[in-house]
């Protein structure tokens, strides 16, 4: 039974049963307490600046439950220093958050670290970009200034600061490991480095837009994000797709994982030294992109996802060729896993390596994939199955080891359940449409979005402005809540293996940077 204070809601458009609660300072602790009893899933925090309309901040926490997502909503007056509490201590994922929402719009928390996390000296101290009254285009001089991280002492403790340049083509992230000889005693991360002010862009937008800028939030996530803003803005309009779009936005989303998966495979076996993985995985995934490109014009889906559809339709000679591909696919990625199974230089590498205990992976938050190679039960497809997956009877893929080999299998058992979840959504035959119209939406109206990426959540938060205008949008990658993981991950392990724990996350920086 929820406290009387929390049974005060209002309908909140979603494309899964949503729910609104507006509280006071006291009473965001205690929807956090009570999220914390009900083990609900942390999703997301973040702020708004509502001075123009009524005088005041916003900051808000998106739950997950089991039959539904509910929206806290805390409204704080303007003053010269706005403040809430912090919720951290229960939901651990939520400090950068709220670091990030301090360097965005000046809201602080009691929370002992106020470290900035975005900034890195882009802009001063005094100016809160997100705010309503800053120049999104305005330029300012770098500042730079040494970041304090956590010291750790002892006989024969050095420290390694590996990035944030890097050698390979990543993204930029800084990781600062305190060792003794190569066991590693402490990590921690850095990132903001691929900060793009994608907030301040999507009020730039109209809501017809917004979808080519949430594909873009995470390149390798396109349809995920895509999908997200799309069912937002869909929902708030009271937009229903049609039945072909809807199978077609799957089909992508399912794609997308497949050449994730793939690619990834293909990495862990080349940082295990095993190039050959590398190889035939790389053909693999080139193959499926390949496919993309005749079945959807293109291969990577930025623009697939439309709002109230898809792009495209496929041919029948498409989807003779996914077919066809996937029935050369399966047997393939059957013969690489019997390899992988059996090399004991791979298993050498992979077995032990980043063990991140299921104990420590429910308290911190993990969810997605990484979440479901600890042992962890979390897959919106399965959990909260949207269509069309509510009736393709998705099965949910977990492991326990919660080490870079339980990573590994769950990626190749994941391969599988989507290449059958491919041929169940082509063996529907068109019945109609493949994009409805979508007309501008009331302004002040908050829609979620909710999809399950190939990595985990991915959540966009819409708030509609007038004339078809985007007044806020907050687009959410689940790396927020795993990068933090990586360093217990990492823990008791030696320098030389970061690079292949790393990968067996593969979290993303751009999405989580914004």
């Amino acid at each position: 039974m929820l406290p009387d204070f929390m049974e005060q809601r209002t309908a909140l458009p979603a494309n899964m049963p949503s729910s609104h609660l507006r509280v006071d300072g006291q009473q965001w602790l205690w929807a956090a307490e009570a999220m914390r009893q009900f083990c609900a899933r942390f999703l997301s925090l973040w702020g708004a600046d509502d001075r123009d309309r009524d005088g005041c901040f916003r900051i808000y926490a998106a739950y997950l439950l089991p039959e539904s997502v509910l929206v806290v909503e805390h409204s704080i007056a303007a003053a010269a220093a706005p403040f809430y509490p912090s919720i951290a201590t229960l939901f651990p994922a939520a400090l950068r958050m709220e670091r990030a929402v301090h360097d965005l719009l000046g809201i602080s928390t009691d929370e002992a670290d106020h470290r900035g996390w975005l900034r890195h000296g882009g802009w001063p101290e005094t100016l809160f970009p997100l705010r309503r009254d800053v120049d999104g285009s305005q330029q300012y001089p770098i500042v730079s200034a040494p970041y304090p991280c956590v010291a750790v002492e002892g006989d024969g403790v050095h420290e390694i600061a590996v990035g944030p340049v890097h050698a390979g083509t990543i993204e930029p992230g800084h990781f600062r490991f305190s060792v003794v000889g190569e066991k590693v005693l402490r990590l921690e991360e850095r990132f903001g480095y691929t900060h793009k002010g994608v907030a301040k862009l999507f009020e730039n937008l109209s809501q017809q837009e917004g979808h080519r800028l949430a594909a873009r939030v995470s390149g390798d996530s396109a349809v995920a994000f895509s999908w997200a803003y799309c069912a937002a803005l869909e929902a708030i309009t009271g937009t229903t797709c049609s039945s072909r779009a809807i199978l077609l936005r799957a089909l992508a989303l399912e794609h997308e994982r497949l050449a994730n998966h793939l690619g990834d495979l293909g990495a862990l076996g080349n940082d295990a030294g095993f190039a050959f993985g590398l190889t035939h995985f790389s053909r693999f995934k080139e193959d499926l992109l390949r496919a993309n490109t005749v079945a959807f014009g293109a291969r990577y889906l930025f623009d697939y996802v439309v709002s109230g559809g898809v792009a495209v339709d496929l041919t029948e000679q498409s989807r003779r060729l996914l077919l066809d591909q996937y029935d050369a696919l399966e047997p393939a990625v059957a013969n690489m896993r019997s390899i992988y199974d059996e090399h004991a230089g791979l298993q050498d590498r992979f077995r032990e390596a980043g063990r991140l205990e299921h104990s420590t992976a429910e308290r911190l938050g993990a969810i997605g994939l990484v979440g479901r190679a600890s042992g962890i039960a979390c897959d919106l497809r399965v959990d909260h199955p949207w269509a069309p997956y509510d009736r393709l009877d998705p099965q949910r893929i977990m492991q326990t080891g919660g080490d870079v080999a339980a990573r590994v299998q769950v990626r190749f058992d994941e391969i599988i359940e989507s290449l059958r979840l491919c041929r169940a959504l082509l063996a529907e035959p068109p019945m109609d449409g493949i994009r409805t119209f979508v007309s501008p939406a009331e302004a002040n109206q908050l829609g979620i979005g909710l999809i399950e990426g190939w990595r985990g959540p991915v959540m966009v938060a819409l708030e509609t402005g007038p004339d078809g205008t985007i007044r806020r949008c907050h687009a959410h990658d689940p790396s927020w809540q795993n990068w933090p993981l990586i360093e217990y991950a990492i823990l008791g392990n030696i320098v030389p293996d970061f690079p292949l724990i790393n990968k067996s996350f593969n979290l993303s920086y751009s999405g989580q940077d914004g």
